[in-house]
């Protein structure tokens, strides 16, 4: 909604408006604890057998990209295919058929770090907490904008406004959902155990037949 400009008022100001545009969401959702907990078991009982030996300090590890396909998901999966359907209405936009295209293990032993990074080709990315700890508890998620850092001048204060890096708290069972072109990283483990989370791409089904044609 349209605010007026903080302190423009003058004689030659009959009215001001602050209108926000071209906003980036992220979707937030908790899992209730008991259906959560059951999923996260087949979920670190999947992970297990696909693992080598312990990770050392700084170490991280990613499985294979296709675990939205294996039975132990299959609750995971509908969830993630529920909340992504909510999504699209909430955009209104027209079409609901969706797919997963990828879905992967991470593990981040004490001391690893996650880069900045994107998913290209995707509509939609996100990310599902299985095992966080304080100091292992957090992603950032950062301004999309390219030409918003060629100038960044010093503030009073941080605000959602003017800020290039948005700090949000996960816990076990935390379900996001964002677009895939918003770069995301995770800070440092300085817990003493391992963050495992799932990460995962979303794409229209029927895209090229569909959805492919230029919108002029």
């Amino acid at each position: 909604m349209a605010e007026p400009i903080p302190e423009a008022s003058s004689a030659w100001i009959t009215a001001s408006d602050v209108m926000p545009m071209f906003p980036t969401l992220v979707w937030k959702l908790q899992l209730e604890r008991e259906f959560h907990e059951a999923v996260d078991a087949k979920i670190l009982a999947a992970i297990a057998t696909m693992r080598g030996g312990e990770l050392g300090p700084g170490q991280g590890w990613q499985s294979e990209h296709t675990l939205h396909e294996c039975e132990e998901l299959r609750e995971l999966v509908a969830s993630i295919r529920q909340a992504a359907r909510s999504v699209l209405r909430f955009l209104r936009i027209g079409y609901d058929a969706v797919e997963i295209t990828g879905c992967w293990a991470n593990v981040l032993a004490t001391g690893a770090v996650h880069k900045a990074h994107s998913h290209p080709n995707n509509f939609l990315s996100g990310a599902y907490y299985v095992r966080t700890h304080s100091g292992g508890d957090t992603i950032n998620f950062h301004d999309p904008r390219a030409q918003a850092s060629v100038i960044r001048p010093p503030v009073l204060e941080l605000t959602s406004e003017n800020t290039d890096q948005v700090v949000v708290k996960v816990q076990n069972g935390t379900l996001l959902l964002f677009p895939a072109y918003l770069p995301h990283s995770v800070d440092v483990n300085t817990s003493e155990a391992e963050r495992i989370s799932l990460s995962f791409n979303l794409m229209f089904s029927s895209f090229t037949e569909t959805l492919s044609k230029p919108l002029w």
